[in-house]
């Protein structure tokens, strides 16, 4: 059956649109959550500094109102019958209050009076409660809804009538220009500090999960900086603690498999000694390459053990010239497939990475096809923008794989071909092999059947 190396895994689905503009980084969500409560009580303040001001814009509106009624009122009663009108005309009235002198009151009784919350605001009650010389001899209020506006008649002792027309103007909550520029100011000042200040608290999230991802491609990389609130320190302090046990744990399982590489390879040397003593030709065959088949799977399963990829310095590569490399490579060795291993991509195409290491990994998936799908086609895609991985594909001829062994090959000496003849069957460590390469350069492979027959290897590395 074919095997082959994975690759990038499989895109994730879309988010619903509710969740489209929703940061995907803490330090994103924690800012906009704090934003809007930011808003939420920007807005509350607002509306509790704008209504306070419209109960204050009304009493003063309405003190006035009342004092220059009360004044209009003594005034014509005081004056003169032959003067009222004159000295009526004479006095300095709000625009929003205008008195006249008629023979008939203008507020009738067929029209909705005055609220009562209006009447007590304009202190009209204190006409009736004046001194019998100064008491109107009778009161009628009204409401124009649509103004809205509203009129007081007073009838005086010689029976005309006091009209006062009051409108009282619309609230202006936001007269002042500079309350809005401080307003504004200050939005912005308290915005910058929400976002300077998340950005510093959630940098230790970013550093831990930055070494973590070091860990993950290094494991010998340096250790966290143990410095900072209590919290972060301690975190700092069990990371470095765990990666320092990890590390002691890849060390004496790498020292464990070479002792015991290094011991077995003592009594192959004397089995094959004592092989080549036997009389038997075929069974001498035979033996020969079962120790050649013991041996290679020492090696390779030393090789696996081994921390070779992360001990070799990262240099810029030209993968592209890597891969035809490989190709070049795997079609001396098989010249009879020579046709059926073919390259298509860049001419170029640097990128920082393992050079032996990656090589290792490539050609891991190129033997891979060529042994199990009879077939090498190696295509190669640089990024589509940037943060975005370049993108390797190995694909080949044969039959693929089940659906759900495609991710079960990628264990360790894990082998869909039965059969334990090398040739045919393989040690089962070149695709985690492979995949380790690539996820320690920080990218990874994964396996897919092809829809017009094949499997293909498909492979990412960072730019």
């Amino acid at each position: 059956m074919s095997q082959a190396s994975a690759a990038p895994a499989p895109g994730r689905a879309a988010p619903p649109a509710a969740w489209r503009f929703w940061p995907r980084s803490l330090a994103g969500r924690t800012a906009l959550v704090l934003l809007l409560a930011l808003a939420v009580v920007q807005a509350a303040g607002l509306t509790i500094h704008a209504l306070d001001r419209v109960d204050l814009q009304r009493f003063a509106q309405a003190r006035e109102i009342s004092q220059r009624s009360i004044s209009a009122w003594r005034t014509v009663v005081l004056a003169p019958p032959d003067r009222r009108a004159q000295m009526l005309a004479e006095m300095e009235l709000p625009s929003s209050l205008s008195a006249t002198l008629d023979d008939r009151p203008l507020a009738r009784p067929d029209q909705p009076p005055m609220p009562l919350p209006v009447l007590r605001l304009l202190r009209l009650d204190l006409f009736a409660n004046s001194p019998p010389r100064y008491r109107p001899r009778a009161i009628i209020t009204a409401w124009e809804p649509a103004g809205p506006s509203f009129i007081a008649s007073l009838r005086l002792p010689s029976g005309e009538w006091l009209n006062l027309h009051i409108s009282l103007p619309p609230p202006r909550p936001w007269h002042s220009e500079t309350f809005l520029i401080a307003f504004v100011a200050m939005t912005l000042a308290a915005g910058l500090l929400i976002l300077w200040a998340v950005r510093r608290l959630t940098f230790p999230v970013r550093a831990l999960a930055e070494a973590a991802d070091r860990l993950g491609r290094d494991v010998n990389a340096p250790p966290m900086p143990e410095q900072g609130p209590a919290e972060v320190a301690r975190a700092a302090h069990a990371f470095n603690t765990m990666a320092e046990r990890i590390r002691r744990f890849v060390g004496d399982r790498t020292q464990m498999l070479a002792a015991i590489g290094h011991d077995l390879r003592t009594p192959i040397t004397r089995l094959r000694l004592r092989a080549e003593f036997m009389d038997d030709d075929e069974q001498r065959r035979k033996m020969l390459a079962d120790l050649d088949e013991m041996e290679a799977m020492v090696a390779a399963t030393l090789a696996f053990a081994r921390d070779d990829a992360a001990a070799e310095p990262t240099v810029a590569v030209d993968i592209a010239a890597l891969c035809r490399t490989v190709l070049d490579e795997a079609a001396d060795a098989r010249p009879d497939l020579a046709e059926d291993i073919a390259y298509r991509g860049p001419e170029r195409l640097t990128a920082p990475a393992r050079p032996v290491a990656l090589k290792r990994a490539i050609a891991n998936l190129v033997g891979n096809a060529l042994a199990y799908g009879g077939a090498a086609r190696l295509g190669l895609s640089p990024p589509e923008g940037p943060g975005r991985p370049i993108r390797l594909a190995v694909e080949d001829d044969g039959p693929g794989i089940p659906p759900e062994e495609l991710e079960t090959v990628f264990q360790p000496f894990r082998r869909l071909e039965t059969s334990r003849n090398r040739e045919t069957g393989g040690t089962g460590l070149g695709l985690p092999i492979a995949r380790n390469i690539f996820r320690a350069h920080g990218g990874d492979v994964v396996l897919r059947n092809r829809p017009e027959g094949g499997l293909a290897a498909l492979a990412t590395l960072p730019a």
